[in-house]
């Protein structure tokens, strides 16, 4: 049968504390986040693979002390500091000196008016291959926070969470199958919810086993087989 023509329409993610899901995997890294008041320095480096829930986190925070959420390669107004910040995807940075040097400056000024910091990452700063050394030097006395691949529960929870965005109806039955044979994995999480969506869309149907079958199968490594 034909498939009609879809268009990828982003989901609107849930970003509020109650949404975010606690498990062993991340534990210790909402308490880190959560005792903010007493970070290192004022700022803390929230670390974590793609998908791994570092911006809900701190979207969670910002709810908390009031913080602006910027990414680490935008130019920030210096002269109009929020109470807090969050830096996003500061990798992004390294290798280009003006960013570099933007995010030094941006560093130094919010610290100078006690502003506390956020800054996510997929690795650790000394894993960003930061040329300026003053950068380096200041990154590295953030603290380190650290989100692990998912547990089972934790799979399982963002896999509800992620259906739930797109308004996805998941069986414990479908739950149980998809869990016992996906990669632990939060990037695998997001890819197969979006491809089960795209093929009930193309069909006009509510997203259901054959479609999730499908996600899996095309996941790489066919983790089905």
């Amino acid at each position: 049968m034909a498939r009609q023509l879809t268009f990828d329409l982003p989901p609107r993610p849930a970003m509020g504390r109650d949404d975010f899901f606690v498990s062993t995997a991340n534990a210790s890294a909402v308490a880190l986040v959560d005792g903010w008041r007493d970070w290192p320095h004022g700022k803390l480096v929230l670390t974590g693979a793609r998908g791994a829930g570092k911006t809900h986190l701190a979207h969670v925070w910002a709810g908390q002390s009031g913080a602006r959420i910027v990414v680490a390669t935008d130019a920030v107004d210096l002269t109009d500091l929020p109470p807090a910040l969050v830096v996003e995807d500061c990798e992004a940075v390294a290798g280009d000196p003006v960013a570099e040097e933007r995010l030094f400056h941006l560093h130094n000024a919010a610290l100078g008016k006690d502003v506390p910091l956020l800054f996510t990452a997929r690795s650790a700063p000394s894993r960003w291959g930061l040329s300026l050394p003053d950068l380096a030097s200041r990154m590295a006395q953030a603290g380190l926070a650290h989100i692990d691949p998912p547990d089972d529960q934790l799979l399982m929870m963002v896999l509800v969470k992620q259906a739930t965005d797109r308004s996805i109806s998941l069986t414990p039955t479908m739950l149980s199958h998809v869990t016992a044979r996906m990669p632990r994995d939060f990037a695998a999480i997001t890819t197969l919810i979006a491809h089960a969506d795209a093929l009930a869309l193309s069909e006009k149907k509510p997203v259901n086993s054959t479609h999730l079958r499908a996600a899996l199968a095309d996941l790489p490594g066919d983790p089905s087989s």
